[in-house]
């Protein structure tokens, strides 16, 4: 039995994939931190309400139990191209120093840290690597790799970098190989979708129009045909501004995407609970959580380096 951390844990996309690797019967999470009540709803809904806590600054390192791996897709805002990349002046930004107080109190034998690739660079790459040292301080031998969702069977344009530690020096982790699988857009389209995702005539008139003067940024469009290969990223923001990833429709203006396919575009099962929330909290909490097939490849390549004896 592998014991997980799950630390800002969202809906739980990182610890799906690690149940999908390890096999859910093999895997106890021993401790859960998540401070937005609505991603608590969701989690709870499809993993239970066992052993899940709010906020980690609030929370001693005697208060968590020993564990195998901790996991932690932290807040990204602060180093994203979106977000105004304040980096450590970002109070989301401190979240890294919480992890960091966690590894040193506990030592698990290996994490998982998820973030935007943008970390890599801020402040001329400073922070990042002020963030490998901090790690490889408390003993951590460190791989990290840039991955995007469309290599691994996600029909989605989402490049993420992940960080690896272990304990283990003697090991060699790799990350894995893009799987090969072919993708397309229709992978995850529904059937019979509701009129009332097509933009109305005033939307869509207003997205053109801003195009037409020549705007740039959020206001740029995509519509993407069943038959392209992959979409653009996914964000938050998406049920607000959904003109980045539109779906065509053969009589009528373009649509969104269905909070399913928001869903299955990260690569959630259709057995995943989605609707214990309002459709704005649906959007937001896919466009802010994982590619689920990238971090099972992840936690297969971590299984098979590190937990062979355990499994």
């Amino acid at each position: 039995m592998i014991k997980i951390a799950d630390l800002y844990a969202g809906i739980g996309g990182i610890r799906l994939g690690f149940e999908q690797a390890f096999g859910k019967e093999n895997v106890d999470c021993v401790f859960t931190s998540e401070i937005d009540k609505y991603a608590v709803m969701t989690y709870t809904a499809n993993f239970g309400d066992k052993n899940i806590f709010g906020d980690i600054r609030r929370i001693s390192a005697t208060e968590i139990p020993d564990h195998d791996i901790l996991l932690a897709g932290f807040p990204c805002q602060s180093f994203s191209v979106a977000g105004l990349k304040k980096g450590f002046n970002d109070e989301r930004g401190q979240a890294f120093f919480e992890i960091e107080r966690i590894l040193k109190a506990k030592k698990p034998k290996a994490f998982l840290l998820e973030n935007v690739p943008n970390l890599k660079s801020i402040n001329n790459g400073e922070i990042f690597q002020f963030m490998l040292r901090r790690l490889e301080e408390i003993g951590y031998k460190i791989n990290y790799e840039i991955l995007s969702g469309k290599d691994f069977g996600v029909p989605q344009n989402r490049r993420r970098l992940y960080i690896v530690g272990n304990l283990d020096h003697d090991k060699v982790f790799q990350f894995p190989n893009p799987s090969g699988i072919k993708t397309h857009v229709s992978d995850i389209i529904e059937k019979d979708v509701d009129e009332s995702y097509c933009l109305s005539d005033h939307r869509w008139n207003h997205i053109q129009s801003r195009m037409k003067c020549g705007s740039t940024g959020w206001c740029s469009y995509k519509i993407f045909d069943e038959n392209e290969p992959y979409t653009t990223t996914l964000l938050a923001r998406y049920l607000s501004h959904p003109e980045k990833i539109m779906l065509k429709h053969p009589t009528g203006n373009p649509r969104r995407l269905t909070e399913r396919e928001c869903a299955r575009l990260q690569g959630f099962p259709d057995t995943f609970i989605i609707d214990r929330v309002q459709k704005t909290q649906m959007c937001k909490q896919f466009g802010n959580s994982v590619c689920v097939p990238v971090i099972r490849a992840i936690a297969n390549q971590i299984k098979n380096t590190f937990f062979t004896e355990d499994c």
